[in-house]
């Protein structure tokens, strides 16, 4: 039943053209359009632009139709699936969270939201590059990994689950992002890490988010994510099939400073632990963690924050004086 009884194809229910984001549709013909994905239709009257991308049919729009582009500001309870879930917990778990949101709209809306979310909690690790004599700050994860990931979930996940909604959940120790559904056509998550042949799911949501340059070709995104994160030094993303979702998880190589510690840390602290985490095995002299903060710091206040993290067992020291050197325990 599904080629032709699928929910992107079935007409939306309690929902108008009006309720609709009209930019958002113009701002995709056009984008189409320019990509020469798209002819130029002559018109940007909404319900033409929507019947030219398959989504609209009779004067009715398509289900299809509310996923990519239904109004934030016109919350449907008919269709509360399209929408997205963000936390930051604290630690490894989710016994607590630091933040946690929720929202309902468009692909698109929700793309950005979720991407501003992630800009907002990733640490960034900084390092200082020698011929240009400044600090470089670099995301833990390739954003272009996560973008990928983020476009897989929105586009290929089973919208007839009323009550599921796409998630992000950001640890100490890794970043999830887990869409309903799970795989189809008998697809499993090693073949995700190979070459594969692309059916997605919902067919003409991904026809449209490949016409606005969301998706560039089927079949390739879970090979595009390891790509990028392989160029960034990091594992590749690992594919799991857990309660019914599709879950992508990516893990960082590199140190983390953890946010709390029987009390949270203060960022001066965290950046202290990130910039020793960067350093050689036999630790850093204080001139040196002085020289990677992204800010001057009084020496004297460095020296007894790197006390206070020895007092909590994170950072240790060995030599004396100027001569000490700073380094992880662990």
């Amino acid at each position: 039943m599904h080629p032709a009884q699928r929910w992107e194809l079935l007409p939306a229910q309690g929902v108008t053209f009006g309720d609709l984001d009209t930019r958002e549709i113009a701002r995709t013909v056009d984008e189409a359009v320019r990509r020469g994905r798209l002819d130029e239709p002559g018109t940007r009257d909404p319900a033409e632009l929507l019947r030219g991308l398959g989504v609209a049919r009779d004067g009715v729009p398509l289900n299809a139709a509310v996923a990519l582009f239904l109004r934030s500001d016109r919350p449907v309870a008919e269709y509360g699936q399209c929408s997205v879930r963000l936390a930051r917990f604290r630690g490894t778990t989710m016994s607590e969270f630091e933040d946690s949101r929720e929202a309902q709209g468009s692909i698109f809306e929700l793309l950005r939201l979720s991407q501003s979310f992630l800009r907002q909690h990733l640490p960034v690790a900084g390092r200082i590059v020698p011929t240009l004599f400044e600090r470089v700050d670099d995301p833990i994860y390739p954003p272009e990994a996560l973008r990928e990931a983020l476009a897989n979930a929105f586009c290929h996940r089973d919208y007839a689950l009323f009550g599921g909604a796409v998630t992000v959940a950001i640890f100490d120790d890794r970043l999830e992002i887990a869409s309903p559904g799970g795989l189809h056509f008998g697809l499993t998550p090693v073949d995700l890490r190979h070459p594969h042949v692309s059916r997605p799911w919902n067919p003409f949501i991904a026809r449209v988010l490949f016409r606005r340059g969301v998706i560039e070709q089927w079949g390739r995104g879970t090979l595009k994510m390891g790509e990028l994160t392989e160029r960034a030094g990091l594992a590749p993303p690992e594919f799991e099939e857990r309660t019914g979702d599709l879950v992508v998880r990516f893990r960082p190589t590199r140190y983390v400073a953890p946010r709390r510690v029987e009390h949270d840390l203060t960022p001066l602290q965290r950046e202290l632990l990130e910039i020793l985490g960067t350093g050689p095995p036999g630790g850093l002299a204080l001139s040196d963690i002085r020289a990677n903060l992204s800010s001057p710091v009084p020496e004297r206040t460095v020296q007894h924050t790197l006390g206070t993290l020895r007092d909590l067992r994170l950072a240790d020291s060995t030599g004396w004086a100027r001569g000490a050197r700073w380094r992880l325990i662990g």
